[in-house]
């Protein structure tokens, strides 16, 4: 809209015209001035002629405005952080060819990068990052600039191959072209001519084939990435001539052989990450002496013993050598001299006790050790490591008693020492882990009552101490814990009554009590718990009847077998099916069940079952008439009879229950996989009854049939639609799951519902339980899942708002025994506005890429807006509204309220919570899938992270994204 005219001193030879936002209202407002006064504008002081044009992050749109370059006397030209679009022909940049600074990153230019001729003599910055950029990095870039000194082009869609006459610039100190899908090909053979670069960053290039000999020739070099490629081959030994190198990154690729012994001899290199490769071998000694930050050899084929040199390391802060094979005793002096943060050597063979100094430095939060063959006591030193967050040291071989300090140390959210041979008590002093969210005790030796303090951690979701020798009853107060979702106490010797009062248990999943000596009755408030579906009651001394309140529960599993249970079996449990889960009560009755007995009949027992006998004998005869009338009508649309019905959780159904309920009146919903009804069951209860088009599996592809039924089939939690059963015939598929009775998230936020979910406890508690459902498929599904589909839409709520992750039909189970990332996909994954940036040019999805659409739902939540929307203006883009958004921030971290749903009266502490959320989702949704946390994290920031902010690389950042 601002017009640029010359002065008088200097004059300006250009005029020309640029739209913007009202940044540069001065531009008008000043025409008539010179303009080394107006917005973006410098001059030199004793010319006054216009030197430098800096318009960053001032929305400015339209083309490149070339005609800058015609002002002459200009060097710096920044136009970085705004809406630029089109493409930048030959001929327009030729005009720039006297610029000694170019920055036009992060904005919305296209097509191929152009040919930069004349010769830009001058030009010693080149950051063309963060665009969508196409095509070639033209060969001429390697004569066209003799002083070039930063090449940044990361970010965009390049697809051509990687030019070796990048070679050519000696001048290069910057070359960062990572995150361009080019066509597979080797890193330059002569790449070690560029004696002067000091960062090398390449990672997501398609790199194939191996290191080459002359990486050594980067004697400047200070930052090494070739992370992320398909690299094989050995580690050249001349990587060891990199004397000024600080950080090398050569994680997931597929290289083998030895680690090089010549890493010894880089002495400033404090950063080495070489996980998921295929290297072999053992740790050199001298490279193990050498003074690491962190080394990351995670995921490899490494062996032998860790060189005792390791001790004498200073500065070690991260150890990972988990997944190798790895033997003999660790060095027990490790973190003696050192402020070890995070240890983690599972996946060994590792014998002998735990090093007893890795607190030393009292930084330790990780401490992981899982699937090896450790034995001997709990270091009692670990007791003074306030600074411990996360224990795992499970399927060892460890005993004696664990201390008392440990026990309560005050921020540890998971204590995992299951399968190993500790004995002694759990103390009540475990009162004072006030953040322990998952307990695993299970499969050791321990005895004693089970401690009242236990109580007192509120953060509790997960207790299982199963296959110990606890006694004693269990503390009345244990129902109190309100976020408990699993307690699986089977195998030990308990006794006494269960508690009744479990009504505060609302997200309680699973319930294993078993092989015990639990006596009274079973509680019949159990039957209330909304989430409950595994209950296992068996092997105890329980007495009195089954409560029929205990029909009510969608269980997958149940059984009360081996007890004194006696009295009529409830109408839900009495037939076949459960006959397993209720033998060895021999006090039960049935009219029907075999073996049990016939339950004793009363004069009017007798007079109703001859009642009842009538009113089967007519219902019997009108079934007749309606069959021989069916036999003249088709059932639905061409439905053929033979069906295959798979059942994943016990429940009574039948085929024409389901075929019945495929009518216009009891439509719910269509999408792009299929149509949703809803069926009452004859039980009175709803269920969603999913049909689908199917279109794939004529296609030859997997069906979303088929990859619902193999990932919903077998998962287990409370943040996961259940899919109850599937039935599938010739020419239909059809899924049924339980029915959500508040619909999907998006329809509360967006649809006919907008309005209901005002209240952002509710929209919060959506968030922390999506985000452990899409936790579980990452983290603790083997294979890991991904969805492939995250959005609102997805995301369906219960009764009480509870959500639960839904629609599986693009989900894929990433297979990663080779160490590498998922294949591309055939068939675009994911819905517009939350498929992350990176597939659309590698068509690869991993679990990253739900990060990124989870990251769009929190903004949902937060904004109450839809990904695009016209609010947003000319870039229909929610994302870049809010993260422009940040910019007006002077310290980085977010005070955002602008940003947040009008409809929601938050509290001040509501905006605190909205704030964070907001910073989690920006962290979601970076553009470079590294800089994502992983869902596991991401739950952890949403519970805990009161200090996160944006952006993560900013120095008043109290959290990152490891």
């Amino acid at each position: 809209m601002a017009l640029l005219s010359g002065s008088p001193n200097p004059p300006l030879d250009a005029t020309f015209e640029i739209s913007d936002s009202n940044n540069l209202n001065d531009w008008v407002v000043l025409k008539n001035s010179s303009p080394c006064n107006w917005t973006g504008i410098s001059c030199d002081q004793s010319t006054l002629y216009i030197n430098s044009i800096d318009l960053a992050g001032l929305t400015i749109s339209g083309n490149f405005p070339f005609k800058f370059c015609k002002i002459k006397s200009l060097q710096n030209l920044s136009l970085s952080d705004n809406f630029l679009n089109g493409s930048i022909s030959t001929r327009q940049i030729s005009s720039c060819s006297n610029l000694h600074f170019l920055n036009l990153s992060n904005n919305l230019l296209v097509g191929n990068l152009p040919e930069f001729v004349p010769v830009f003599r001058n030009l010693q910055w080149l950051d063309l990052s963060r665009n969508n950029f196409s095509g070639d990095i033209p060969s001429s870039f390697g004569a066209s600039f003799p002083k070039l000194q930063v090449l940044s082009l990361f970010g965009n869609l390049l697809n051509g191959t990687i030019p070796s006459s990048l070679t050519n610039l000696s001048e290069l100190i910057r070359c960062e072209i990572a995150y361009n899908p080019f066509t597979p090909g080797p890193l330059p053979a002569d790449i070690g001519k560029l004696i002067k670069l000091k960062n090398l960053w390449l990672p997501y290039t398609n790199l194939i084939g191996e290191i080459p000999e002359s990486i050594g020739g980067l004697i400047a070099l200070e930052n090494l990435d070739l992370s992320n490629n398909e690299l094989s081959g050995r580690i050249p030994e001349s990587i060891g001539k990199l004397k000024n190198v600080k950080q090398i990154e050569l994680y997931w690729n597929r290289l083998s052989g030895e680690l090089p012994a010549s890493l010894g001899n880089l002495s400033n290199l404090i950063y080495f990450d070489a996980s998921m490769n295929g290297l072999s071998g053992v740790i050199p000694e001298k490279f193990a002496a050498l003074q690491l930050i962190s080394l990351g050899l995670n995921d490899n084929y490494l062996e032998g013993e860790i060189p005792e040199s390791l001790v004498s390391n200073t500065k070690l802060e991260d150890l990972k050598l988990f997944n190798n094979r790895f033997s003999g005793a660790l060095p027990g002096r490790l973190g003696e001299n050192s402020n070890l943060e995070e240890f983690d050597v599972s996946g060994n063979g590792f014998r002998g006790n735990l090093p007893s100094l890795l607190c030393n430095g009292k930084k330790l939060k990780r401490l992981i050790a899982f699937n090896n063959k450790l034995s001997g006591n709990f270091p009692e030193s670990y007791g003074d490591c306030d600074s411990l967050t996360y224990i795992r040291i499970f399927n060892n071989e460890m005993s004696g008693s664990i201390p008392v300090s440990v026990w309560r140390l005050p921020r540890v959210h998971l204590l995992e020492i299951k399968n190993n041979r500790f004995d002694g008590v759990v103390p009540s002093a475990i009162s004072g882990s006030r953040k322990l969210a998952q307990l695993r005790i299970s499969d050791n030796q321990f005895s004693g009552e089970f401690p009242g303090g236990i109580c007192q951690l509120s953060e509790l979701e997960v207790v299982d101490a199963s296959r110990n020798r606890f006694s004693g009853e269990l503390p009345l107060c244990i129902t109190e814990l309100r976020k408990l979702e699993k307690l699986d106490l089977q195998e030990n010797m308990f006794s006494g009554e269960i508690p009744s009062n479990v009504s505060l248990w609302k997200h309680l999943t699973d319930l294993n009590l078993s092989r015990n000596r639990f006596y009274g009755e079973i509680p019949s408030e159990l039957g209330s718990l909304p989430d409950l579906n595994y209950l296992d009651l068996s092997e105890n001394l329980l007495s009195g009847e089954i409560p029929a309140q205990l029909t009510n529960l969608k269980l997958n599993k149940f059984n009360v077998s081996g007890n004194n249970l006696a009295g009529r079996i409830p109408v839900g449990f009495d037939n076949t099916f459960y006959l397993p889960s209720l033998i060895g009560n021999p006090k039960l009755c049935s009219p029907d069940l075999k073996p049990f007995h016939p339950c004793p009949k009363t004069k009017f027992a007798t007079w109703f079952l001859v009642g009842f006998f009538l009113v089967v004998c007519l219902l019997l005869l009108l079934s007749l008439l309606w069959f021989l009338k069916s036999k003249t009508m088709s059932i639905g649309e061409n439905i053929k009879p033979l069906w295959k019905l798979t059942s994943f959780h016990t429940m009574s159904i039948s085929e024409r229950e389901i075929l019945g309920s495929l009518t216009e009146e009891n439509l719910i919903g269509s999408g792009g996989s299929g149509q949703v009804y809803r069926a009452r069951l004859k039980t009175g209860q709803s269920v969603a009854v999913k049909r689908l088009w199917d279109v794939n599996a004529k296609m030859g592809r997997l069906s979303s049939y088929q990859s619902e039924v193999e990932t919903l089939g077998r998962i287990r939690h409370g943040n996961i639609v259940k899919l109850l059963l599937s039935c599938a015939g010739e020419d239909l598929r059809v899924l049924v799951y339980e029915y959500m009775e508040n619909g999907s998230l998006g329809d509360v936020l967006h649809g006919e519902k907008g309005g209901v979910l005002l209240d952002w406890q509710k929209r919060f508690k959506i968030a922390v339980g999506a985000a452990q459902g899409l936790a579980y498929l990452h983290h603790d599904c083997v294979p890991a899942i991904v969805h492939r589909d995250v959005k609102s839409n997805n995301i369906l709520l219960d009764e009480e708002f509870s959500p639960r992750v839904a629609d599986f039909g693009l989900a894929k189970m990433l297979q990663l025994e080779e160490g590498k990332e998922a294949s591309a996909m055939s068939l675009i994954a994911g819905s517009y506005g939350y498929i992350a940036p990176e597939y659309a040019y590698t068509m690869k999805v991993t679990e990253k890429s739900d990060v990124y659409s989870f990251g769009v739902v929190l903004m949902e939540l937060v904004t109450g807006k839809r990904p695009t929307d016209s609010f947003f203006g000319e870039n229909n883009d929610m994302i870049k509204w809010v993260t422009d958004a940040t910019a007006t921030s002077e310290d980085h971290c977010l005070n955002l309220r602008h940003l947040m749903d009008t409809r929601i009266n938050p509290s001040s502490s509501d905006y605190t919570e909205m704030e964070k959320v907001l910073n989690v989702a920006l962290l979601c949704t970076s553009a470079f899938p590294i800089n994502r946390p992983s869902m596991r994290r991401v739950v952890e920031f949403l519970k805990d992270g009161k200090d996160i902010c944006f952006p993560p690389t900013s120095p008043k950042c109290c959290s990152t994204t490891s």
